[in-house]
């Protein structure tokens, strides 16, 4: 147990934080389209011309920067637009920065497991807690080489990090990237040029309380009316007073049309986002808004009455209901998804996924215990060497994309979600309940084993389950015994009663369900009969 690393607590994950909700802009003119067209190429200019004047900036960045950057951009565009560009700047800038810094913590430890490798003799066996040696002279001087360059790139991370410097490329690098090998993404040079200039159109506007139905630059009315408010030099394409111009399309939200009803009819800050689909030739909308996470849940609430234990692997859901004591209750459950195709096709198999755990949790009003997962240390190709399968296993698991779909999901059925420490779930799961949980018609797998394990840990309870004693103390012969009682339980040292079956046929003097009972007994001072009818002894003959 001395190396066994220390389990963090079991608590309640928040709430969302934001929600967004999309629909369709149908029935547009091709005039409309045009408009948006040239209005989102005309902000998305004036965007990547802002993010380059702050990555210029880098750390020498203050409020009299931001001021003029932005009132340059309102000379351009309105100073509501101008509020919205900087505002993504910031937020793309401050989302390169932290890409940075996990990517140097990535090649720290790519420095550090191979420098350790290297300085092992060739051959020598690993252990469970620290890789070996290289296998062949030939891999040794193959990783001398990597490790020179991962320090290099290391090096030059570091450089730019203390100068503030920031690479990000507006629409994506993956994008930008595509352009030079169409024909492995299957795209003809217009259809990457159209998907090029959509994905750096600039269509989007943050929300402002009190102001007419939460934002003035893209207003949407509870009729399902948009509205745009026209940049300065395409102003001449307004359609309606002050500079607006009104898309023949009429939206309605379907998925929590209320809850957007309630904001923009009290004049409560909502962001909208205008994009286009190129592949199906479609326009959307998006609309967001920030709510406070908000724990309403103790955590002794949600342990009330058991939960269901989740084990998170790369292709399915493993889960089990636990009652109160962290008895498995039933059979265990399996939810699959299919993580190949498309990101499309990902996010809806993993939505399936969840939203079929959810419906089993709701119908028998339990809270769900899952493992509180971050493999960002732990996928690198250095420290787990020619484990490819396992490498490959690890980066599929959807851990991060899982657990806000999760948290946003439940907190819309009012389902309760315990985040545990998944050190040792899965060992300690296999080695203490799986083989008790099989049976003839039964097959326990080791993911079903991890869902106790995680339910008993966020129930409170040890995974370890009591071993058998030995046979002469199977009895109570050394005191009551159950893994479950704690010292202060009531009636912890209290007697058991004997339970007449197969097993139990005979039990011997001192061991029956009247142990407790010294009168019960024939000993001297405790007879067992003390009516009158008792026979007295008979004397003796002289």
């Amino acid at each position: 147990m001395g190396g066994l690393r220390e389990v963090a607590a079991s608590f309640v994950a928040l709430g969302p934080s934001g929600v967004a909700i999309r629909t369709r802009l149908k029935h547009l003119t091709p005039g409309d389209e045009e408009v948006l067209r040239l209005v989102g190429d005309h902000l998305g200019t004036l965007a990547g011309r802002d993010l380059r004047a702050r990555c210029a900036a880098g750390l020498d960045h203050d409020t009299d920067a931001w001021a003029a950057r932005k009132r340059a951009l309102t000379r351009e565009s309105s100073s509501r637009w101008a509020g919205s560009i900087t505002k993504a700047t910031h937020d793309q800038w401050a989302l390169g920065r932290r890409a940075q810094e996990a990517h140097i913590q990535h090649l720290e430890v790519g420095v550090r497991t191979i420098a350790h490798r290297l300085s092992l003799p060739v051959g020598e066996p690993g252990t469970k807690r620290a890789p070996g040696g290289y296998r062949t002279r030939q891999e040794w001087h193959a990783k001398s080489r990597r490790l020179h360059v991962l320090a290099d790139r290391l090096e030059c991370e570091r450089a730019d990090r203390d100068a503030g410097r920031v690479r990000v490329v507006r629409g994506g690098k993956r994008l930008l990237n595509s352009r030079h090998h169409l024909e492995e993404a299957g795209l003809s040079e217009d259809a990457w040029r159209l998907r090029w200039e959509a994905s750096r159109r600039f269509l989007q506007a943050d929300g402002e309380s009190g102001k007419r139905f939460g934002n003035e630059t893209i207003r949407v009315t509870p009729d399902g009316e948009v509205s745009i408010k026209l940049p300065a030099p395409l102003a001449h394409l307004a359609n309606a007073p002050h500079g607006r111009y009104v898309l023949a399309s009429h939206v309605a939200f379907h998925h929590r049309g209320d809850q957007w009803a309630d904001r923009i009819t009290t004049n409560r800050a909502t962001a909208y986002r205008i994009h286009e689909d190129t592949q199906r030739g479609r326009w959307y909308l998006t609309a967001s808004w920030q709510i406070p996470p908000v724990k309403t849940v103790s955590l002794a609430h949600a342990r009330a009455g058991g939960l269901v234990g989740v084990d998170t692997n790369a292709d399915h859901l493993a889960a089990w209901r636990l009652d109160v004591h962290g008895n498995p209750v039933g059979k265990p459950h399996r939810f699959d998804y299919d993580l190949s195709g498309t990101a499309q096709h990902r996010d809806a198999q993993v939505r399936h996924a969840l939203i079929r755990l959810l419906h089993f949790a709701q119908r028998h009003d339990l809270a769900l215990a899952i493992e509180d997962l971050d493999f960002t240390a732990e996928k690198t190709r250095e420290k787990h060497g020619r484990r490819k399968r396992f490498r490959k296993l690890i980066s599929g698991m959807p851990v991060a994309r899982l657990r806000a779909r999760l948290v946003s999901m439940a907190a819309e059925l009012g389902i309760t979600v315990v985040a545990v420490d998944p050190a040792y779930t899965s060992k300690w799961g296999a080695q203490h309940w799986q083989k008790p949980l099989t049976t003839k018609n039964r097959k326990t797998t080791r993911h079903d084993a991890a869902a106790v394990a995680i339910g008993r840990r966020a129930l409170g309870h040890p995974i370890r389950r009591r071993t058998a004693p030995p046979r002469t103390h199977q009895s109570d012969g050394c005191g009551h015994r159950t893994g479950q009682a704690r010292p202060g339980a009531p009636g912890r040292e209290e007697t058991r009663p004997r339970i007449p079956g197969p097993r139990t046929r005979s039990v011997r003097a001192g061991y029956g369900e009247k142990t407790g009972d010294q009168c019960a007994q024939h000993r001297p001072g405790h007879t067992a009969e003390h009516d009158s009818w008792q026979q007295d002894p008979l004397p003796l003959s002289p």
